[in-house]
């Protein structure tokens, strides 16, 4: 007891206060990470899951989906699928926030309305974007046949060329009031002090844009696009809800074809051995993340 006292004296003090925590993480976060962990080493499917006999298998799952079809595929539907929705979030939000930097009327109002898509659940804004790709009573195909794009509709989410347009579409949706506020945040620590004296200086939008804002928002700049990344990455429900992986695993991402084999096919393990890939590849990003906080705190 004495030692258990002294060892929480002066500074050991704030391990109390993140005990309850941890111990929160540990238990909802620690033990199902593990639990997965082991369960891709084993093969568990339908059969073999109510008598318990769950036979260690090694690595043998790993070799299996690296050599399956559809899970390159989704590895390649998500890359893609990250890609494209980062680069389309980014640019519309940096262009906002720069918009938003600026006083004028209705400025505040407007800046409220944008962070809808952001507050919205993900299987309303799912079931919304569905509807508005539907191939008969769908507003997009209304709008490219008013313009005169489009003569027939488009079936865009029965098509495998198209599905995953819709799906990158709805996601940037969403995105795009993510990445305004945090560049918004990043634009208010910029001093006006220095665009100021650019301008007297001569200097024109261009060079103050180039010379001044991006250099001082690279910071800002990669924690917007490796958090991006992070949950751009793993997203699941709205495109299990538009179009459930398909036409023809068009749009399966890592998680949706992690959910196919664990709940529709039963074999879990092989499910559990995907996501913990997914599981990996979030890992990185996020001790990257990490290294690039703690060098800009540094700096």
């Amino acid at each position: 007891m004495k030692r258990i006292k002294s060892f929480f004296r002066y500074d050991n003090i704030g391990l109390l206060y993140i005990l309850p925590a941890f111990a929160y993480m540990m238990f909802f976060v620690g033990y199902p990470i593990i639990s997965n962990i082991v369960l891709s080493t084993q093969n568990v499917t339908v059969r073999n899951l109510v008598n318990g006999q769950k036979q260690f298998i090694g690595l043998d799952n790993y070799i299996a989906i690296f050599k399956d079809g559809v899970f390159i595929k989704a590895m390649g539907n998500t890359l893609t699928f990250t890609v494209a929705c980062l680069v389309f979030q980014f640019l519309i939000g940096f262009v906002l926030a720069l918009l938003f930097s600026k006083n004028f009327t209705f400025s505040k109002t407007v800046r409220g309305i944008t962070m809808i898509p952001w507050m919205m659940p993900m299987t309303v804004t799912a079931l919304m974007f569905k509807f508005m790709f539907s191939t008969d009573v769908g507003v997009i195909n209304f709008i490219l046949r008013t313009a005169g794009i489009i003569k027939e509709n488009i079936e865009w989410l029965t098509t495998p060329d198209t599905a995953m347009i819709a799906v990158v579409v709805a996601n940037i949706w969403i995105g795009i009031p993510f990445n305004t506020i945090l560049i918004s945040t990043g634009l208010t620590t910029i001093p006006q002090e220095l665009y100021e004296s650019a301008a007297v200086d001569g200097a024109n939008a261009w060079q103050r844009l180039t010379r001044i804002t991006l250099p001082l928002l690279r910071p800002t700049i990669e924690s917007v696009l490796v958090l991006g990344f992070i949950y751009t990455f793993k997203v699941y429900d709205l495109v299990y809800v538009m179009t459930e992986g398909g036409p023809v695993n068009s749009t399966h991402l890592l998680s949706t074809y992690s959910y196919k084999l664990s709940f529709d096919m039963f074999q879990y393990s092989k499910g559990s051995s995907v996501a913990n890939v997914l599981f990996l590849i979030l890992l990185l990003v996020g001790m990257l993340y990490l290294k690039i906080t703690m060098q800009g705190e540094e700096d």
